[in-house]
């Protein structure tokens, strides 16, 4: 079983644009649960998600590669409107990658940074454009955004 853990900030300032990013457009196929069944595209690259329900900072991820067409397909077809559009910056500090996403369409204004971890309790350094942490907050996750986008806060 895959498990995901991260944690998630709102980002001050630009010191993080250091290359391009990679512009992602994500939707969700309804569920009757708190299960997340993602469709993505980023770049030219698909993908599929299946998560599970947020225990603390973990919850249950699968992802699978599916062809760009597919995904294509999925997203206008089977995922519920609005999509998520977002460009993805990678940045590796330390031991730690950081992805900031600079959210585009409903939601922007919005600049998102996360950092990935291998157990809960590591003790995450932050750079000095991270801002308030937002793990908690479920305004912040992907799937919340596309129901109720920042711009309608």
């Amino acid at each position: 079983m895959g498990t995901e853990i991260e944690r998630k900030f709102l980002v001050n300032g630009d010191g993080w644009r250091r290359s391009p990013g990679v512009l992602y457009r994500q939707g969700y196929i309804p569920t009757q649960n708190q299960t997340t069944v993602r469709v993505r595209r980023a770049g030219n690259r698909g993908y599929l998600t299946i998560k599970g329900p947020t225990v603390g900072l973990a919850r249950s991820e699968y992802e699978y590669d599916i062809p760009v067409a597919d995904a294509e397909v999925m997203l206008s077809e089977l995922c519920t409107p609005p999509l998520i559009e977002k460009y993805r910056y990678r940045l590796p500090i330390g031991e730690l990658v950081w992805e900031i996403d600079e959210f585009q369409g409903e939601n922007a204004g919005l600049i998102l940074a996360e950092v990935e971890l291998s157990h809960p309790d590591i003790a995450v350094e932050r750079p000095d454009w991270v801002g308030p942490e937002v793990s908690h907050d479920p305004r912040y996750f992907n799937a919340n955004l596309a129901r109720h986008p920042y711009s309608q806060w």
